[in-house]
């Protein structure tokens, strides 16, 4: 797992002082899933934006990311094909990511900003990599572990509402049990006092 101590990631996108309500970012990694599009009707129903970071050996030009993206939704990379980075040479590292981010840029036609590295592992070499093609890396603050409680998602909603704070970045998954909670998930963040956002195009740690 990743340092949470390590600056070079971005984890949280607050940004003090410039704004009254505090907000938080709904991430989903591991897609383009048959799920996408109960998710997309879900989050337009709620007027809620999100970052799907995706596997692009998942991503076909009939896939529904002309919708992700027409609804404000972002694209990130997730790799080609969701292998451990810090178990790969320097050059297997690139074109596991190199390969995601112009397959992501021929589908879409829209430049790639942002990276989350499977299993949030990485070393130095994957942070060099990024900084050389340009990309954001980006983690998360708070995890709702949804590929653990299958059987129980409501776990999944507490376990987000109960650490947030202003800029949190939340980690979910294009997952059934994800799914099931999504709305529910929503209004308990908005019941607190909080307002969804998206990333910063431009955000860097």
């Amino acid at each position: 797992m990743y340092d949470l101590k390590d600056s070079r990631w971005l984890k949280n996108v607050r940004r003090p002082g410039d704004r009254k309500q505090p907000r938080v970012v709904l991430t989903f990694d591991d897609g383009p899933s048959h799920l996408l599009k109960p998710i997309l009707d879900v989050l337009q129903e709620e007027n809620v934006p999100a970052v799907f970071f995706w596997q692009t050996r998942l991503v076909y030009k009939q896939r529904l990311w002309q919708r992700a993206l027409q609804e404000g939704h972002y694209l990130g990379s997730h790799t080609h094909s969701h292998k451990n980075l810090t178990k790969l040479t320097r050059d297997e590292q690139y074109k596991q990511i190199k390969t995601s981010v112009d397959q992501l840029r021929d589908v879409t036609g829209r430049d790639v900003c942002f990276f989350r590295p499977p299993f949030g592992q990485y070393n130095e070499t994957t942070m060099q990599l990024l900084n050389d093609l340009h990309l954001t890396p980006v983690m998360w603050e708070i995890s709702g572990l949804d590929w653990e409680h299958k059987q129980d998602p409501a776990r999944i909603v507490k376990n987000v509402t109960e650490h947030m704070r202003d800029g949190s970045i939340i980690l979910l998954h294009e997952l059934e049990q994800t799914l099931s909670i999504l709305p529910r998930l929503i209004d308990e963040v908005r019941t607190k006092g909080f307002a969804f956002t998206n990333l910063n195009r431009k955000a860097s740690p």
